[in-house]
């Protein structure tokens, strides 16, 4: 079982999704269980300066009123998810796009006012934005078992129908434990972990979740990557997720030598060394 995140800077029209698309495509072909999840966060806040709505950001994290959750519906739910699905369907896949309003495939609860790193001392607010509670694994798996690809957008929703905006890394990270999932690949604007962001020849292959916290606790990750391997850390923790890839600017074939390869394109994370070499 294979999940796939896709942000949304790789979502920008330039093109980068169609090694991406090529990659789940072909590995689905060869009887791979492909699940996708995708965000959206800079074409949804070039929308909202569009719409005349400034993003209200706190530590890194949206906060989302009502006018923010529909700038979330209409790019996320909407158009990105049918872009990616195109694209997945240029590349010979069978793409089902899914948000949390489909048949609840992401359920949520919305957050309590919380305290995060970087916000202060007070609980912050944050809206419409959930946490997930669950996932509607007979339809997941009624999908992955017929061959087609689940295309989940970010958005996650609770039994009274209420949708709730939720980060896809934290989507993705929970799904593959959900599903237990062999690899789980993060597909970012990084070509992995780096030590030097300006040095490509930085990039660290291989990470355990100790190294991974000793990497962020000296200073060596920095800025986004911090919260995406925190997300990482805890599921690898879990022991139910077997390797997670944090790969980015893709060449077609660089995704499936990853899958085969850990380390040998991005940054492999495994429990043990030894794991991510396998």
């Amino acid at each position: 079982m294979i999940v796939v995140k896709i942000g949304g800077e790789i979502l920008d029209g330039s093109g980068a999704i169609a090694p991406v698309a090529a990659d789940v495509a072909a590995l689905s072909a060869r009887g791979e269980r492909v699940a996708v999840v995708h965000g959206g966060g800079p074409q949804a806040t070039a929308m909202q300066r569009t719409l005349g709505i400034e993003p209200r950001v706190v530590a890194g994290r949206r906060i989302t009123d009502d006018r923010t959750l529909d700038v979330m519906k209409m790019m996320v739910g909407g158009k990105l998810n049918i872009d990616l699905c195109a694209a997945l369907v240029g590349a010979g896949a069978k793409p089902i796009g899914l948000h949390g309003a489909s048949s609840l495939a992401v359920s949520a609860a919305r957050r309590p006012p919380t305290v995060v790193s970087g916000g202060g001392p007070d609980p912050i607010d944050f809206g419409l934005v959930g946490d997930v509670t669950g996932f509607n694994q007979p339809l997941l798996a009624h999908l992955l078992d017929a061959g087609y690809v689940p295309v989940i957008a970010c958005l996650g929703a609770d039994a009274s129908g209420t949708v709730l905006n939720i980060n896809a890394d934290i989507i993705a990270n929970q799904l593959a434990a959900a599903l237990q999932a062999d690899h789980l690949v993060l597909v970012t604007g990084a070509r992995g972990v780096m030590r030097d962001l300006a040095d490509p020849a930085s990039r660290i292959a291989h990470l355990t979740p100790a190294e991974a916290r000793a990497a962020i606790a000296d200073g060596t990750v920095q800025g986004g990557m911090i919260p995406k391997l925190d997300e990482t850390i805890r599921g690898l923790e879990t022991g139910r997720v077997g390797c997670v890839h944090v790969v980015g600017h893709l060449q077609s074939g660089e995704l499936r030598a990853e899958i085969d390869e850990p380390g040998s394109v991005g940054t492999a994370l495994a429990r043990h060394n030894a794991l991510a070499h396998t």
